[in-house]
């Protein structure tokens, strides 16, 4: 057999975090009984009963069957631009200001092959979401990163940035509520954020994914319903969180229109469209009433204090979540990211992800997911809590 070798560009992608993660929670799950996953990202409960309804009735319209438009139907470009004037207050053009996605991760990956040509900067937070380095890759764009630190609620300080790279930059990636760290946005900080893209013509692409899963009364912001925020940026939303639709891949940006157009133009030559009735379930999503929605932050919310409950007497230094479905822990004495990993998989059972695997400031973290049952996510408290005051690194 002939092995071709790959193209330079193949060449240039990062390590695929997740998927190295997947490999290493597949060894552990096969060498220990009653593993407990919280490394995941992954929701664990099903999609509403009224959206899965919709799919069956759709799958029945001959229409489904054949090829749709290749930008999504007028319908579900409405029903985002309804979504966001009823959530947000936000007026958008369905026909030029929305883009269908297949997931949020697929328009990621796509901005950078949209608005960038090799050696051009890009503005990435530090720790992020490792998916954004790989449309940076495939464009052969630069990184100048924005550290992400506790003592500033883990929001990016513009004052730091350089005036070569704030010069340079054409693109900047935000994500509030955030992956992994849970912080949540300002109003102060957007509006920072719109003068400092305003005064150095920087696209900002923000990262929505968690929007609907805010704690305490609190309801995330949108970007976009800061005062230019439109002129300057994009947001990306999923259904995926917000919904428990993650397997049906469906997505959407909004915002600056020659943006949008950009992400429209590519997706022409790279897709044929999405499945109608899926289409037609993420509309009916948009439209219907939001009560199953809020009553998965409600869960999340009761998930995150039992967890954190249980950990109370543990000695460890936990960043209370804000929002998003994850706890950002730090590692507890001289434990690296890694080995805080393997020892709590190997003494607890309970597998997590380590924070080094999202920026070199992730490292002395481990990231834990929400995304199990009350009755799991206690057990795996309790384990974590009896290894406590963890002598063997401290």
């Amino acid at each position: 057999m002939v092995n071709f070798e790959t193209s330079d560009t193949l060449k240039r992608l990062p390590r695929q975090y997740f998927s190295y993660l997947a490999e290493k929670k597949k060894g552990y799950k096969e060498k220990y009984t009653d593993v407990i996953d919280l490394g995941v990202g992954n929701p664990d409960l099903p999609a509403p009963e009224f959206i899965v309804d919709e799919l069956k009735e759709a799958a029945s319209d001959p229409i489904n069957d054949q090829y749709g438009p290749a930008r999504g139907f007028d319908y579900l470009r409405e029903a985002v631009a309804e979504y966001y004037l009823r959530e947000y207050g936000v007026t958008l053009d369905p026909q030029k200001e929305v883009a269908i996605l297949q997931g949020s991760k697929a328009g990621i990956v796509e901005i950078s092959q949209c608005l960038l040509n090799p050696g051009d900067m890009v503005l990435l937070p530090n720790p992020t979401y490792p998916d954004y380095l790989s449309g940076i890759a495939l464009a052969g764009a630069e990184v100048a990163e924005l550290p992400l630190l506790a003592e500033n609620q883990y929001l990016p300080r513009y004052d730091l940035i350089s005036k070569e790279a704030a010069a340079a930059a054409k693109l900047m990636f935000l994500n509030y509520p955030n992956n992994p760290t849970s912080a949540v946005a300002t109003p102060e900080f957007f509006a920072e954020t719109v003068t400092f893209a305003e005064k150095n013509n920087v696209c900002v692409a923000h990262d929505f994914a968690y929007g609907t899963i805010g704690f305490d009364g609190e309801r995330p912001l949108s970007f976009l319903q800061t005062p230019g925020a439109k002129d300057i940026g994009i947001e990306f939303f999923t259904l995926s969180k917000s919904h428990n639709m993650a397997g049906w891949r469906m997505g959407f940006a909004v915002g600056n229109a020659s943006v949008i157009e950009g992400i429209n133009l590519l997706q022409d030559h790279t897709g044929c469209g999405w499945y109608g009735g899926i289409q037609r379930a993420a509309a009916k999503a948009l439209r219907e009433d939001q009560s199953s929605v809020r009553a998965l932050t409600a869960t999340y919310e009761r998930r995150r204090d039992l967890f954190l409950a249980e950990l109370a007497e543990s000695g460890l230094e936990i960043n209370k979540p804000k929002g998003s479905f994850y706890i950002w822990m730090k590692a507890p004495g001289e434990f690296t990211s890694e080995e805080f990993m393997e020892f709590l998989a190997s003494e607890a059972h309970v597998l997590v992800a380590p924070g080094d695997g999202f920026g070199s400031l992730g490292e002395g973290y481990v990231r834990i997911g929400l995304s199990q049952p009350d009755d799991r996510l206690l057990e795996a408290a309790r384990r974590i809590a009896r290894l406590s005051p963890y002598s063997v690194k401290v």
